[in-house]
């Protein structure tokens, strides 16, 4: 049930342990439906081919800090010299105009998203078990047996953030993991988040 002028968009937050297809599950979503990825800034130099507004925003240190100082992010966080982060902004923006909006992010970066937007929808990522994970994770060829077994330290204790999450989609086949993310966005623009008094003025303006 949708009232008129009571359909702001809603924010979907992604996360979860490296190798467990967010990334992938993101995409897909991308491609299949109506909801708008959000852009995140960073102070680092444009790369060739990014574009900015699309790729990042890009900015300089003194301006984000300056929007820090200001609380303008949804969350950020500096790695190895340059900031990268969620501008408040442009997501609200999207949201006002009933767009729902997709937020890739690490746990770190969900758990401060959830202080600052409360009403964002929290959804953890799973891999099927640790043996297929270590499998995703070797047959990427881009790290060593030693880090892919750190990588799965840091995933047992990641699990241990899933009580912040609202759910869990477990990642064993991707259209079925696709499919049970499309469901929970429809089951979220279902919710009653209206008063008796509200729905009997809506139709009224109907009639």
């Amino acid at each position: 049930m949708k009232l008129k002028g009571k359909n702001p968009g809603k924010l979907f937050v992604f996360s979860g342990p490296s190798g467990a297809g967010k990334g992938t599950i993101c995409k897909k979503l991308l491609e299949e439906t109506d909801l708008e990825l959000s852009v995140s800034m960073t102070t680092r130099k444009p790369r060739e081919g990014e574009v900015d507004g699309v790729s990042y925003f890009f900015e300089t240190k003194e301006g984000f800090e300056q929007k820090i100082a200001e609380g303008n992010f949804l969350e950020y966080a500096e790695v190895y010299g340059n900031y990268y982060g969620t501008p408040k902004g442009p997501v609200l923006e999207k949201l006002a105009k009933g767009i729902d909006v997709i937020l890739e992010i690490d746990i770190q970066g969900a758990l401060k998203v959830k202080e600052n937007y409360p009403e964002g929808i929290f959804v953890f990522i799973l891999p099927p078990s640790l043996s297929v994970l270590r499998k995703r994770l070797t047959g990427r060829g881009t790290e060593t047996a030693e880090a892919i077994e750190l990588r799965l330290g840091e995933t047992l204790k990641e699990l241990s953030y899933i009580d912040k999450y609202d759910y869990c989609v477990v990642n064993g086949d991707l259209d079925e993991a696709v499919a049970r993310v499309k469901a929970i966005t429809v089951a979220e623009h279902s919710k009653v988040t209206f008063s008796a008094e509200e729905l009997v003025e809506s139709y009224k303006e109907e009639a």
